[in-house]
C-alpha cells in the first residue's frame, strides 16, 4: 500500500494546538491557544500562533477550528484486530483461562473474517483519533478456507511443514487486514506473528494452529518482502512478531530476531503481562521474563514489547539502557486483572512508552483517545506518588510521541511541526463535558484544552487527517461505509459461531 496522492492544501485556524514536539515525556513542546496549521503535499509546512501566513496559496481548504484542540494523530502500538469477532466472551477470566476458552474459536478464523474484523476495528480506531495502528496477527489456522493452509495433519505438538499453498494462504490473512487499512485510510504496521509450541509441547495454543518453525520464518520473510515499505511516508511497514514465551520456542524467538535485523525491520512480542508468566519464567527458566527476552536477543532499539506489567527495577533500567520500548495497554490489563505497568518508572528511566488498545476481546471499548484517560488514572492508582505519577500531557505524549518511538517513526509522526507527516486530530473541546476545563473560569486565560481532552470523556472528533487526506469529518468516517462494516463483521461473527 503506497502513500495516497496528497490532497489539496489545508489550513486549520483559530484552534488550540498541542504540538507534542518536545524531546521527552516531561517536555511536551510548544502549545498555542489560538493558532494555525498549514498542510501542503501531505506534510505540515507551518504551525504557530495566530492566523496562517498570508502566502498560503489560494484554493487551500480552510478549516475554522474555533472551539477545538489540534493534536498529532494518535498512534496505537498494540492490537489484535481479528478479536473484534469475539468481543464479550470469557468475561470473568484471567489471561490464561481467557486464552484457553478463545483459542478454539480463533482456530476457525479465515481471511474473509479477518478482513471484516480489521475493517470494523480500524474504522472504530479512526473515529477515536487514531492515524497509525499496529496489529499483531498470529492466528493462521489450517484447512479453514481462505486464510487456512490446508496442510495435512502432523504429529501432535510438532506441526507438519506448510505447503506453498499454505504459505500463500497465511499471507492472505495478513493481506486481508492490510486491505482493510487501505480502505479505512490509516497508516498500518502489521506484525507477522507466529507460534510453534502447541499444548502437547507445553504451550498454550491448540496444536492445530501452531506452525513449523521453518515455515513460520519463510512466511514472515515473504510477508516482509511483499508488503513492507521502508520509504519515507510509508503507509505499510511490517514487523516480526512471534507471539509470546508461552507459545514460541527459544529457537524460533532467536531466529526471528536474526531475520528481522537482517532485513532491517522492527520486532514486537508480548512480555511480562501476568504474575503467572513472571512466576513461570523464574521457576522454570531461572530468570525473569525481561532477562529471558534479553538472552534471546529481544531487547534493543528496534524492539517494542506489549504490556510489561511485571517488571522489576533492573528490568526497567535494562529497557532504558537498551532503548527497548513498551506498548502500555491499561484497559486490557485491567479487564483481565493482569495489573498495571510501571509507566512512571519506565518514563523516568528514559524508556519510550506508547499506548495500545489491545484486542477487542480483552478491551471491548478499543477507544484510543479513551486510553489516554485510562493511562492517567491507573498510573495514579499504582504508585505512591498518586497524582504526581502522570500528567495529562505525559498521557498525550505516550499516545503520540511515545507511540511514534515504539514504531521507529519519531522523525515522521507523533508531533506537529514543519516537515512532519500531516497526521492530525482536531477535537471539539467546547462541549458540555469539556468546555469548563478547556476555557477556564474566565473563558479565556485559565483553561487547559489538553486537560479537557485527557481528563474528560472522549471528545468529539471534528477532523482527522492522514497525510493531509480527510478520514473523519464532524464525527463521521469518510473513507469506509460504517453501516456496511457493521453488517459484514456481524455476518463474519455468525459464521464463526462466536457469541457471548
Amino acid at each position: 500500500m503506497t502513500a495516497p496522492q496528497a490532497a489539496r492544501p489545508v489550513v486549520i485556524e483559530n484552534c488550540a494546538i498541542a504540538t507534542m514536539d518536545g524531546g521527552r515525556h516531561d517536555d511536551s513542546g510548544a502549545e498555542h491557544r489560538g493558532g494555525h496549521i498549514v498542510v501542503t503535499g501531505g506534510r505540515i509546512t507551518a504551525v504557530g500562533e495566530g492566523r496562517a501566513p498570508a502566502e498560503v496559496k489560494d484554493g487551500a481548504r480552510r478549516v475554522d477550528g474555533t472551539g477545538c484542540l489540534a493534536t498529532p494523530g494518535l498512534i496505537n502500538t498494540h492490537h489484535h484486530l481479528y478479536q473484534w469477532l469475539t468481543q464479550g466472551l470469557a468475561q470473568q477470566s484471567a489471561l490464561f483461562d481467557w486464552l484457553t476458552e478463545l483459542y478454539p474459536v480463533w482456530a476457525r478464523i479465515d481471511a474473509g473474517q479477518v478482513n471484516a474484523a480489521a475493517t470494523a476495528g480500524l474504522a472504530w480506531l479512526a473515529l477515536s483519533g487514531c492515524t497509525t495502528s499496529t496489529d499483531h496477527h498470529y492466528i493462521f489456522p489450517p484447512g479453514v478456507g481462505p486464510g487456512g493452509d490446508g496442510r495435512g495433519a502432523g504429529q501432535a505438538g510438532s506441526p507438519a511443514p506448510r505447503s506453498s499453498a499454505g504459505v500463500a494462504a497465511a499471507r492472505g490473512a495478513l493481506e486481508a487486514e492490510i486491505d482493510a487499512a487501505a480502505t479505512v485510510g490509516l497508516r498500518f504496521h502489521p506484525c507477522r506473528g507466529s507460534m510453534d509450541l502447541g499444548r502437547s509441547a507445553g504451550g498454550l495454543p491448540p496444536d492445530e494452529i501452531v506452525e513449523d518453525p521453518d515455515a513460520a520464518l519463510a512466511a514472515t520473510a515473504e510477508a516482509i518482502g511483499r508488503f513492507h515499505d521502508p520509504a519515507p511516508g510509508a503507509m505499510v511497514r511490517v514487523a516480526v512478531a512471534p507471539c509470546s514465551p508461552f507459545s514460541v520456542s527459544p529457537r524460533l524467538m532467536r531466529e526471528m530476531a536474526e531475520l528481522a535485523r537482517g532485513l532491517g525491520v522492527r520486532m514486537h512480542t508480548h512480555l511480562a503481562e501476568t504474575r503467572e508468566e513472571d512466576a513461570y519464567c523464574r521457576q522454570s527458566l531461572g530468570r525473569t521474563p525481561a532477562e529471558y527476552a534479553d538472552e534471546l536477543g529481544w531487547l534493543g532499539e528496534d524492539v517494542w514489547l506489549a504490556h510489561c506489567v511485571h517488571l522489576d527495577e533492573p528490568a526497567v533500567k535494562r529497557f532504558a539502557l537498551t532503548g527497548t520500548s513498551v506498548a502500555h495497554c491499561p484497559t486490557s490489563n485491567a479487564r483481565l486483572g493482569a495489573g498495571i505497568a510501571p509507566v512512571r518508572q519506565l518514563l523516568r528511566a528514559g524508556a519510550a512508552v506508547g499506548l495500545g488498545v489491545d484486542g477487542a476481546a480483552s478491551s471491548e471499548a478499543t477507544s484510543l483517545v479513551g486510553e489516554l484517560r485510562q493511562a492517567l488514572i491507573v498510573a495514579r492508582l499504582r504508585d505512591s506518588c498518586g497524582p504526581a505519577s502522570l500528567t495529562a500531557r505525559q498521557a498525550l505524549w505516550m499516545g503520540t510521541r511515545g507511540g511514534a518511538s515504539c514504531l521507529g517513526r519519531a522523525d515522521e509522526i507523533g508531533a506537529l511541526r514543519p516537515g512532519m507527516l500531516a497526521d492530525i486530530a482536531l477535537w471539539r473541546v467546547d462541549t458540555l463535558a469539556h468546555d469548563a476545563v478547556a476555557r477556564g473560569a474566565d473563558g479565556h486565560t485559565g483553561g487547559d484544552p489538553v486537560a479537557a481532552l485527557v481528563f474528560g470523556p472522549p471528545a468529539p472528533l471534528d477532523l482527522l487527517l492522514v497525510g493531509g487526506t480527510p478520514v473523519v469529518e464532524r464525527g463521521e468516517l469518510r473513507t469506509a461505509d460504517v453501516t456496511a462494516a457493521v453488517r459484514e463483521v456481524r455476518t463474519a461473527r455468525l459464521r464463526l459461531g462466536a457469541s457471548p
